[in-house]
């Protein structure tokens, strides 16, 4: 069982910046390829950023690449989604997720999820 807990969501001005944390416990952290996704009111929840397992490779939705950028911290248990350049199109909840091994950019493939954090982007 992974424990994931996100941060670091909130209220922001278009053209502004957030960087959102997900601490992870119960399992080996390494062992985990780490996804972050989101959801916006009426929408489908949508892949945003992956990383591997040691931080080597990483994917990106065309929507945020060159935006956002994915990291990790094996150290700390910790995945980072730094957001810069925000547009209002960018409002919704944010979920990290984790799955054991190859990284995936689809939400089915992924086994554990934490509860979401709010980012709003007003305009």
């Amino acid at each position: 069982q992974v424990r994931l807990v996100e941060s670091g969501g909130g209220l922001v001005q278009a053209g502004g910046s957030l960087r959102l944390s997900c601490a992870a416990s119960g399992r080996t952290f390494s062992g985990y390829a780490m996804g972050w996704f989101r959801q916006a009111p009426g929408k489908e929840r949508e892949f945003v950023a992956a990383i591997s397992l040691s931080g080597g490779t990483t994917y990106y939705a065309d929507s945020v690449k060159g935006r956002f950028t994915i990291s990790r911290d094996n150290a700390r248990n910790t995945v980072y989604l730094q957001m810069n350049s925000l547009k209002p199109e960018d409002t919704a909840v944010y979920y990290c997720a984790a799955r054991r091994n190859i990284v995936k950019v689809t939400a089915l493939n992924y086994d554990y999820w934490g509860q979401g954090t709010q980012v709003t982007v007003s305009s």
